[in-house]
């Protein structure tokens, strides 16, 4: 999902996923669980309350749980569905896009690339690294709390990147910005942009 408010409904849904399995969860598993900032993952908790999409209530030892309401197992359905729906076409489009770009890349010579933003885009691409020898050898996404991501590692600041032969934007909030930082740090022909992130040249 590429737009602000679709990521907003994909942290809502993980959100609710996690309150109906577990609803002692703290907010630092919380924010651990959705690879977010702890103060996110808690402004994120505060929007379903006021939505009326979970209840909380105080436990012993100044602890808190958290229920669905009505509402928010409504809406947990509703978003699960369009996620779905979603999904499928989503993947089938990432998938052709992400090859060419490897395609590309193999042209080119080069095996080893960074991919640029923590996404949906981004485990898409690393499924199919494999079918055409390419090896994903980490995630450059500076605004990311994970330090690991599909068992690879995560970097939050590009001086810290380990070798690679190019970059794959696959930020999907801000992918203009994260090209533009990108080529202000390395070779803009070594920058690539899957054409599914629809970017302008």
């Amino acid at each position: 999902m590429n737009t602000e408010r679709d990521r907003e409904e994909v942290l809502t849904l993980e959100i609710l996923d996690v309150i109906q399995k577990q609803s002692d969860v703290s907010q630092r598993h919380l924010a651990r669980h959705l690879g977010v900032a702890l103060g996110l993952a808690n402004s994120y908790l505060k929007r379903c309350v006021r939505k009326g999409l979970i209840k909380i209530t105080e436990a012993p030892a100044n602890r808190y749980l958290y229920y669905l309401t009505p509402k928010g197992f409504a809406e947990k359905s509703r978003l699960t569905a369009r996620y779905l729906s979603y999904s499928f076409s989503f993947y089938r489009q990432a998938s052709e896009s992400c090859l060419r770009v490897f395609d590309r890349c193999r042209e080119q010579g080069w095996r080893r690339l960074l991919l640029c933003g923590i996404s949906d885009l981004a485990e898409v691409a690393t499924l199919h690294a494999v079918d055409r020898g390419i090896v994903i050898v980490g995630f450059y996404d500076p605004h990311s709390e994970r330090r690991l991501y599909l068992d690879r590692p995560v970097w939050r600041e590009f001086a810290l990147v380990g070798p690679h032969d190019a970059c794959v934007v696959t930020d999907f909030l801000a992918p203009q910005l994260t090209r533009d930082h990108l080529t202000d740090l390395v070779e803009s022909e070594r920058v690539l942009i899957p054409d599914v992130l629809s970017l302008t040249p």
